[in-house]
C-alpha cells in the first residue's frame, strides 16, 4: 500500500446458504489464534451416525465436540420411525462414555421448550441458563451434567 493510501474497505457477503468450505476457512484462523493464545488446541469432534439402511446416508445420530474438559452435544436426531425404541438413550449413553474417555468434567447442550428438556433431565442434566422469548419455541434451555 502506498504511503497515505486508505486501506480498502472489505466487501461483506451475506448469504443464507454458505458453502461448507466457508466454515473450515473461518475455523482455521480461529484455531491458529487459539494455539497462539493458550498453546494448545483441545478440540475433538465426536459423532455417532445412524445410516439409512438403503443409501447409507446419515438419517440421525449425535454430533458433539470435546474441548478443554467439556463435552458439548451439538445435535441429537432420532428419526421419527425409531423413536420410543431406546435409540436416543443409546446415543446419550454412548456420548457420556465418550466424554468420560476424553477426561471431560461435564457435558452440556442446549434445547428449546418444544424439544427434549424432560428427556435430558432423565439423564441427570440440569438447567444452568435460560433465554426467554415467544412461546411455543422459547424458552431456550442450556443444560449440563457434571461427570464424577
Amino acid at each position: 500500500m502506498e504511503a497515505g493510501a486508505k486501506p480498502m474497505e472489505p466487501v461483506l457477503v451475506e448469504t443464507d446458504a454458505p458453502p461448507a468450505s466457508a466454515y473450515e476457512a473461518l475455523l482455521a484462523p480461529l484455531r491458529r489464534f487459539t494455539v497462539e493464545s493458550v498453546g494448545v488446541l483441545d478440540n475433538h469432534d465426536f459423532a455417532i451416525l445412524i445410516p439409512d439402511p438403503k443409501t447409507g446416508e446419515p438419517i440421525g445420530g449425535l454430533w458433539a465436540q470435546s474441548r478443554w474438559g467439556g463435552f458439548h452435544i451439538e445435535m441429537l436426531i432420532v428419526p421419527a420411525s425409531l423413536r420410543g425404541q431406546g435409540v436416543g438413550s443409546r446415543l446419550m449413553n454412548a456420548a457420556e462414555t465418550a466424554a468420560r474417555r476424553q477426561n471431560c468434567h461435564h457435558i452440556w447442550l442446549e434445547t428449546y421448550n418444544f424439544q427434549a428438556r424432560p428427556f435430558y433431565e432423565r439423564f441427570g442434566f440440569q438447567v444452568f441458563g435460560q433465554i426467554e422469548g415467544p412461546a411455543p419455541i422459547y424458552p431456550r434451555f442450556f443444560m449440563k451434567k457434571v461427570l464424577d
